[in-house]
């Protein structure tokens, strides 16, 4: 049959092919019904899964009243449990559990452009080799918009040390704007991952890339947000930095 004449020949759009979107929120009750409208409008098809540190804002009850009349959209309240780290492995197993096919993940404060997320899935379904597709500030089409020069500066140090230390075959290994393919998941042992807060976005491409799985990155514009205020401290950054830097001797 050719392509034209076959209604699902893109995977994308094949009701077979499930897919999730995990978005991972503490204190964003100003962002989360712009951020579930947007991932709606921009992957009708896929599940949405929001896991919320149980924030005192109201980002969860905000997120639950659209989940009511929403059955795709599901809320996921952590009370005991805490950071980025253990919250994408929650919405990550989720995606093992329910037995979908790809996990998209990018942030909870529309620093990352939801339109974007149908670049990674089409990039990563054309190719069954690939096991994951990075969302790139770094690669040629890429780019950042408001932030300084310091911010800049840092970001560039830290991606250029996991590429060289690390030795990651992809150029942005520190955001999280990204495309799973869900077995590449089920093969890792989530109880192996030793990092809790941002470094957990390295370590996975590290672990992955120790299965000599197949990585892929297009390019996305990353904006600084405009509402809420950032939950990366200066404690959390030297924390991943340190992290990573074990990573690299380990």
């Amino acid at each position: 049959m050719s392509e034209a004449a076959n209604p699902l020949s893109n995977p994308t759009q094949d009701p077979r092919c499930r897919v999730l979107v995990g978005v991972c929120t503490y204190n964003e009750a100003s962002n989360i019904a712009t951020m579930i409208e947007r991932l709606r409008a921009s992957l009708p098809e896929a599940d949405l899964l929001i896991v919320d540190d149980n924030s005192p804002d109201g980002t969860a009850g905000i997120a639950s009243d659209l989940a009511r009349v929403d059955p795709q959209v599901r809320v996921t309240v952590r009370e005991h449990e805490r950071g980025l780290g253990s919250a994408i492995r929650c919405a990550m197993s989720d995606a093992i559990e329910h037995s979908y096919d790809y996990f998209l993940n990018l942030d909870g404060d529309l620093s990352h452009d939801p339109a974007q997320l149908p670049a990674l899935l089409e990039r990563a379904t054309a190719n069954s080799e690939i096991d994951v597709v990075v969302g790139s500030r770094y690669v040629t089409g890429g780019k950042i918009v408001g932030w300084p020069l310091r911010r800049r500066i840092m970001s560039r140090m830290v991606n250029s040390f996991a590429t060289l230390c690390l030795r990651l075959p992809v150029k942005d290994c520190s955001g999280s704007m990204r495309c799973y393919r869900v077995d590449s998941l089920r093969r890792l042992n989530l109880g192996d991952w030793n990092c809790r807060g941002y470094a957990l976005l390295e370590e996975l491409l590290v672990l992955m890339d120790r299965r000599n799985a197949v990585m892929a990155e297009v390019p996305i514009t990353f904006t600084e947000r405009q509402r809420g205020q950032s939950k990366l401290t200066f404690r959390e950054a030297a924390r991943s930095a340190f992290q990573i830097f074990r990573l690299a001797f380990k």
